[in-house]
């Protein structure tokens, strides 16, 4: 979004479309829905955070009625598809310059629709000074809540419900930033707000904090200060000419005071000794850009210095860094960063968050929307409308970055249900989903992100099949290449946008990309035939497993298990087999399996402990729908319960990939049931359980599963985990520790990566753990 001319006044949104080269519309998404606002308006920058109702697709599934037939047709489908419009909430935040706000009220007024309320809250200095002009554009009554309270809720907010919000700044690291895991709790803190000046405050619990100090030398003083040495207006451009400066050619360091002599004292010659201290003797001019850096590393010192000085008076070792002065800039947070460790002497962590500036938007809204208790829920950022953390450094990315210069996007939509961590987590504060970090591995970086571009075609393909009755389908899935081919562009110059770069996160957001242009399940047509034919099989299957000895039977649910995972329209290895071979099935994917011993085999170590005491409950994360689920997972499910193992089987919440979901898994479960005594009682008496994961991903992340699943890992007391897929045993899990027994197991379907592991295409991971006494 380039650089804005000045607001106009008029009654209508024109003075904003002439003033932004995005159009209004991709600024304040679903604004005809949005039902409550909040803002926050600094000295120098306006963040409004509005929640709306989102109107989506969804593709359901539910049994036939059969009652009035006296057979089942052979050739019927097992279950029937409808697509329906679903209503979630989201919450929508936009940062912009305070030189905007009349125009952006004005084309807020003209496409306010459905608002459910006569008050705004509003919290900051401005939201004194701009009282008057929100009152008189949006006929909201403005109601003033306290700027601490509102920061502290902010913050708790993002820090609970995005998982990779903070991270620490590394110099010299490629790329500089590191993502911290998600934490069970983060308190108590140092929350230091940096905004036209410096608020510090103290955070022992959710709901008590203290306020302990702050300073006038802040954001805004970078930013009138600069505007007076550099006749630059614009705080982005303030920030561009700094990160091209020179500070030494106008700082007086060390080395210029003691010359060699520095070493003396223990000091690097490198250290600033006087900020500007070379103005007050030289002759010549000084350049913008080496002013602009000079007043940056001033302001960033002093900030640093006295927050390391709070953290340490009060004993806390991790201080986060918030307010739109730090907006990812690498110079600011290196000289910060710098100035807390020099300090501290390495006792204080210098931390930094993804959405610094929108604490006081996301509080003041929290506090207004509190009679709905927005806590109760888990909220997920929804990629595919969220700006992503940009770099200020001019060879990266340009466009992006001149986008994100005047207005910053970022969108949360609610969970059903709240997400937990799995119980049996070993050590939940290092626990880390992802095997491959593709921010760090730059080889890998390069493989992943072309091998999703050159999937997109056949994603495309797909979810305009999956719609045959649609007359803009086709437009829609443009409209979605074009948007996730952004996203992956911006992820080659910025990795770090989105936290963490992994296979997850590039999966999850081609996903939440489908769903924004309502391609809730392109595969769910495909799910359902591949359900249907293998429901066919389970009989033959059952029989033929009952026919074997024990051990062989053993081996051959194992390999069952294995050659079922083969089936994942994900990989590109197996849907051009599928797709070029409809007849390829589970005896065909048996033989496609490497001969053991496997590329990871665990399984002699598993066979002996199934010659011991059954488990008491397993807790079994299935994968794909059809012959994974059907003839692979089932059959395994019900020789745990013959062995009086109770058995859980999480599937995901909501559809990814071919991937079965929880609906789907019922309509399966019943239809075995109807066909197997075994499952039939099982599932009477609640032996087998069947739940959602609370993940929508092809991937599996243990830190944010349904609560639901928590509660009844918990009551059943499940000593056995068993996670199957590519997705979530290898792409994550791989070095998940838990505090039982657990079975990690997959077929590499990537050539890519099965010869990284030190294998070939279909090699196979069976991985049995006990965790250490």
């Amino acid at each position: 979004m380039a650089e804005c001319g000045a607001s106009g006044s008029g009654s209508s949104g024109d003075s904003l479309d002439k003033s932004i080269t995005l159009p209004p519309d991709e600024i304040f998404r679903n604004l005809e829905n949005a039902k409550r606002f909040a803002i926050d308006i600094g000295g120098s920058l306006t963040k409004l955070a509005y929640y709306s109702t989102v109107q989506h697709k969804v593709a359901k599934v539910r049994s036939f009625d059969h009652s009035d037939k006296d057979t089942e047709q052979d050739h019927e489908p097992p279950y029937e598809i409808s697509v329906q419009e679903e209503v979630t909430a989201r919450l929508h935040f936009v940062k912009f310059e305070n030189t905007y706000i009349e125009a952006c009220l004005d084309f807020i007024k003209d496409h306010l629709v459905n608002t459910e309320t006569k008050v705004i809250q509003a919290t900051g200095g401005g939201a004194y000074k701009f009282k008057d002009l929100i009152e008189e554009k949006l006929q909201l009554k403005v109601d003033k809540e306290d700027v601490m309270t509102c920061l502290i809720k902010g913050c708790n907010f993002v820090l609970k419900n995005i998982p990779q919000e903070a991270f620490v700044y590394q110099k010299g690291s490629n790329p500089e930033f590191r993502f911290q895991t998600h934490q069970p709790s983060v308190f108590p803190y140092l929350l230091v707000s940096v905004g036209s000046g410096v608020s510090i405050v103290k955070v022992e619990t959710e709901d008590r904090f203290e306020w302990i100090g702050g300073s006038s030398i802040g954001g805004g003083t970078f930013w009138g200060l600069g505007a007076l040495l550099t006749k630059t207006k614009s705080f982005d451009e303030l920030l561009h000419l700094a990160s091209r400066g020179q500070h030494a050619n106008v700082d007086m360091l060390v080395q210029d005071i003691y010359g060699g002599a520095h070493q003396t004292l223990g000091l690097s010659g490198n250290l600033i000794a006087s900020s500007f201290g070379k103005s007050a003797t030289a002759d010549t001019e000084f350049s913008k850009e080496d002013m602009a850096k000079s007043l940056l590393h001033m302001i960033s010192n002093d900030i640093g210095q006295l927050a390391c000085l709070y953290a340490k008076l009060h004993c806390l070792d991790r201080v986060y860094f918030g307010g739109f002065f730090i907006r990812g800039h690498p110079v600011t947070m290196r000289t910060i960063t710098y100035s807390i460790n020099f300090f501290s002497k390495g006792e204080v962590q210098a931390l930094f968050l993804r959405h610094e500036g929108y604490l006081g938007a996301i509080g003041a809204f929290l506090k207004g929307a509190e009679q709905d208790n927005p806590n109760q829920y888990s909220w997920e950022e929804n990629y595919a409308g969220s700006s992503g953390l940009m770099s200020s450094s001019p060879e990266l990315c340009p466009t992006q970055r001149a986008r994100s210069g005047t207005f910053d996007l970022l969108e949360m939509d609610r969970l059903e249900r709240p997400l937990v961590n799995l119980p049996l987590l070993l050590d939940p504060s290092s626990y880390v989903p992802d095997t491959v970090d593709l921010t760090d591995d730059a080889l890998a970086r390069k493989y992943w992100l072309t091998c999703f571009e050159e999937a997109l075609d056949g994603v495309v393909k797909r979810a305009v099949a999956s719609q045959p009755g649609s007359v803009d389908a086709a437009e829609r899935a443009e409209k979605f290449r074009q948007k996730y081919w952004d996203k992956l562009q911006t992820l080659r110059h910025q990795p770090f946008a989105y936290g963490t770069l992994t296979v997850r996160s590039l999966l999850d957001t081609r996903e939440h990309c489908l769903n924004e242009f309502n391609f809730p399940d392109p595969y769910s047509k495909v799910k359902q035939k591949d359900n249907g034919v293998a429901l066919k099989c389970f009989q033959r299957v059952i029989h033929s497993l009952d026919a074997l000895g024990w051990e062989e039977r053993q081996l051959a649910l194992v390999k069952g298990l294995l050659a079922g995972n083969v089936f994942d329209w994900g990989a590109k290895a197996v849907s051009d087999v599928l797709e070029s071979d409809p007849q390829f099935g589970f005896e065909e994917a048996k033989r496609k399996l490497q001969e053991r011993p496997w590329l990871v085999d665990s399984y002699s170590n598993w066979l002996q402990r199934l010659k011991g005491p059954p488990h008491k409950c397993a807790l079994i994360f299935a994968d794909n729908s059809g012959v994974d689920v059907i003839l692979g997972v089932f059959p395994f499910v019900r020789e745990l319960l013959s062995r009086g193992t109770e058995v859980i089987l999480a599937c995901n919440s909501g559809p990814a990939l071919n991937d079965v979901t929880y609906s789907e898994s019922l309509i399966v479960a019943e239809r075995i049931a109807a066909m197997d005594p075994v499952v039939r009682s099982a599932l009477r008496e609640e032996r087998l359980l069947l739940t959602r994961t609370g993940s929508s991903s092809p991937c599996l992340d243990l830190s944010r599963l349904d609560k639901g699943l928590a509660v009844l890992v918990r009551e059943r007391g499940a000593d056995l985990v068993v996670i199957e897929g590519m997705g979530r045993a290898v792409h994550t899990n791989y070095h998940a520790a838990l505090r039982c027994e657990s079975l990690k197991l997959a077929v590499i379907k990537n050539s890519w990566l099965a010869e990284r592991l030190g294998g070939q295409l279909f090699s196979v991971i069976f991985k049995y753990e006990v965790p250490a006494e």
